[in-house]
């Protein structure tokens, strides 16, 4: 599966990451967000986002849910926090944990000036075969988590759709480009939807199919709306056209 589970999956926030930030100071949002496949949940999150000036700090629960529950039982959290750059989020460190069945996981990113300093799997990853793409050293410069990745810095609506995002989830290294979805395919509560095409970079295997449907056949759209108060844009609702069907993530405020 691709590693969409921090947006995906999820049930209940834990605690705001405090980053250092000052409570008295900060602005904190809730939202919650809910997945589904063919009208059904498969996964529900909360997630709480802090600012303070330039500083943001993200922090919450994730869990599937529904009949995916049944087949793969999935908890975790996840972290990070960093600075709102003029045309990106920068993130600073980057903390995912999860259990499913009986298998543990835990990734950890370190990112400094702009790149990635240090990325710790636990447990470390398997030996890669002949058709692994190795991520190598320039493919991490200028990249996100795929939490605050889909933090967009914006002066308007207009502004969002035209970028390339660069996602680094500690293993896999992808590029989601954006352009404007157009009228017919806009969310409702949406301020503005972007056409999202996948581009696998790095950290993953040649031959798997589900990367193939992704970059070649997925239709992807993400709406956004403004985060109160900021030139900043965050994911209100997305759809992700996968091989098995269309998952829908929706989020309200809470």
């Amino acid at each position: 599966m691709v590693r969409f589970r921090p947006l995906a999956l999820a049930v209940a926030l834990a605690s705001a990451a405090n980053a250092g930030l000052s409570p008295a100071a900060a602005e904190s949002y809730r939202v919650r967000y809910d997945a589904s496949l063919f009208g059904l949940p498969i996964g529900r999150a909360v997630i709480e986002s802090r600012f303070e000036g330039q500083g943001f700090a993200i922090a919450g629960r994730f869990a599937s849910a529904g009949i995916a529950r049944i087949f793969d039982r999935t908890d975790g959290t996840v972290t990070v926090n960093g600075w709102l750059g003029p045309d990106a989020s920068r993130p600073h460190a980057y903390t995912l944990a999860y259990e499913s069945g009986e298998e543990k996981k835990k990734t950890a990113i370190r990112f400094e000036n702009g790149r990635v300093a240090a990325t710790e799997n636990r447990p470390e990853p398997k030996k890669r075969g002949d058709d692994w793409v190795p991520v190598e050293r320039e493919h991490l410069a200028g990249v996100a988590d795929p939490l605050s990745a889909l933090l967009l810095p914006a002066r308007d609506a207009s502004e969002v759709c035209r970028r390339r995002i660069r996602v680094y989830d500690g293993e896999m290294r992808t590029d989601l480009v954006l352009e404007p979805a157009g009228d017919r395919n806009g969310f409702r509560d949406a301020t503005v939807t972007c056409r999202a095409r996948f581009v696998p970079v790095s950290g993953y295997r040649k031959d798997r199919s589900s990367i193939r449907y992704l970059r070649d056949r997925s239709r992807i759209f993400v709406g956004f709306g403004p985060v109160e108060g900021r030139n900043l844009y965050s994911p209100v609702e997305a759809t992700i056209a996968t091989k098995i069907g269309t998952v829908h993530i929706k989020a309200r405020r809470i």
